[in-house]
């Protein structure tokens, strides 16, 4: 059977760095960082990916967010949701030749037929529900279930979109994105579709949110105006983000026969599980290390040679979580006379769970666009001496790379990719 290439057409976002790839790349450039206090936990810094608040209320909203903030019900969506709409409706737009001229008719965007994958964070706006357990239940809406359901934002973007093919809703923990982006690839790879859209969205930034986090002693405690200092041998802990992040997903062929602009190639998926603790990672990294070496190995199938140029790190700034990572890497990596360069950009856009691998592919897509792998903030003793560490602004040295995430349970996942220009 002819093997299917699989390329990214469209990309939009809602990032603590802004929402389309000329935003990232500025911010990038500018090295802005979006770290502020978090106004339930002052003491712990976060990372916002609009003004907080309703962001239908936005500066300067774009046809997207018009029509997301014009919607009745968009409150039966809840903040995770309602970002993973938003960056749907712009990676819709994006995908299209000619770009965003006046008002678009959202439902002739994509094919009707096109498959919905979305990754979900969940519902954590407990403390700002009324009427729930021990309030008053009588306050509650009627329809209050649908902002506690996992698949409210998919049936919205649908919805929006007028999509009417196979709706997916997956979560996976912090792998959630990466996995939602490789079911898309293989279901184009294997000619179950031409094209897909693949969302992520997530927040983590409300009261009950960050309790969790807070009582496990996983944020870092470095100050409110902060970030996380990923493979430092000072990190002491993340900070909580939001965002979204989507991308239509189509084959090469029915790229090029419609005239869209390509943003990357993917190449290889792999993901596994644990199987051990419900929140550390193996201790040995055994089994994020299979994740890897199947996304790999099905890329050099595909004919990739000479890579990864880069690497895409999970990151997390958590004492535990960076060590078996960066030892993984060393494993895979260390020994190479030219290893492959190690960003990490939840040190530049926090850790947005559920949705942190779809940010974390369209801030690849901004910076590469910008020529620069942006260094990891906060870097000053690297932790490994194997590893390439990125520790200022350099050129890359290539466009192929792997992204890895790893989530809450044992969940793994790694994608290899190839930047276009």
């Amino acid at each position: 059977m002819t093997s299917v290439r699989v390329v990214i057409s469209g990309a939009g976002g809602c990032t603590p760095l802004g929402g389309s790839l000329a935003e990232v790349g500025e911010a990038l450039r500018a090295g802005r960082l979006p770290f502020v206090p978090s106004r339930h936990w002052p003491e712990f810094a976060v990372a916002p990916a609009e003004p907080q608040g309703d962001m239908a209320r936005a500066a300067a909203p774009d046809a997207a967010l018009r029509l997301l903030g014009g919607w009745r019900h968009r409150h039966y969506c809840h903040r995770g949701a309602q970002l993973a709409v938003l960056a749907g409706l712009r990676a819709a737009l994006d995908a299209q030749p000619g770009g965003e001229e006046g008002t678009p008719s959202w439902t002739s965007l994509l094919p009707d037929d096109t498959p919905l994958l979305l990754a979900a964070g969940p519902m954590l706006d407990v403390s700002g529900e009324p009427g729930l357990p021990p309030g008053d239940v009588s306050r509650l809406g009627a329809l209050w279930l649908l902002r506690w359901l996992p698949n409210t934002g998919a049936a919205a973007l649908c919805r929006f979109l007028g999509l009417h093919g196979e709706s997916l809703t997956l979560n996976a923990a912090c792998a959630s994105a990466l996995q939602a982006l490789g079911e898309g690839f293989r279901r184009i790879r294997r000619g179950e579709a031409d094209r897909v859209l693949v969302a992520a969205g997530d927040s983590r930034l409300s009261e009950v949110g960050l309790l969790g986090y807070a009582r496990a002693q996983t944020l870092s405690r470095r100050g409110p105006d902060c970030g996380p200092r990923p493979f430092d041998e000072g990190r002491d802990g993340f900070v909580a983000a939001e965002g979204g992040a989507a991308f239509v997903l189509e084959s090469l062929e029915a790229a090029t026969t419609r005239g869209a602009r390509i943003h990357a190639e993917l190449l290889g998926f792999g993901a596994s599980s644990d199987g051990g603790s419900l929140t550390a990672p193996d201790e040995q990294g055994r089994y994020a290390e299979r994740a890897v070496r199947a996304a790999l190995a099905e890329a050099a199938a595909a004919g990739m040679t000479g890579g990864p140029h880069w690497i895409s790190a999970h990151g997390t700034g958590t004492e535990r979580n960076d060590a078996v990572e960066a030892a993984l890497l060393e494993r895979l990596f260390g020994d190479m006379s030219s290893p492959p360069a190690v960003m990490a950009f939840k040190s530049r856009q926090g850790h947005a769970s559920a949705a942190a691998g779809a940010v974390e592919l369209l801030t690849l897509l901004a910076a590469w666009r910008t020529g620069s792998m942006p260094s990891i903030a906060g870097l000053e003793r690297p932790c490994s001496s194997q590893l390439a560490f990125v520790r200022e602004a350099t050129p890359f040295a290539g466009p192929l790379g792997l992204l890895e995430n790893f989530g809450f349970g044992g969940q793994n996942a790694a994608l290899v990719v190839r930047l276009w220009t």
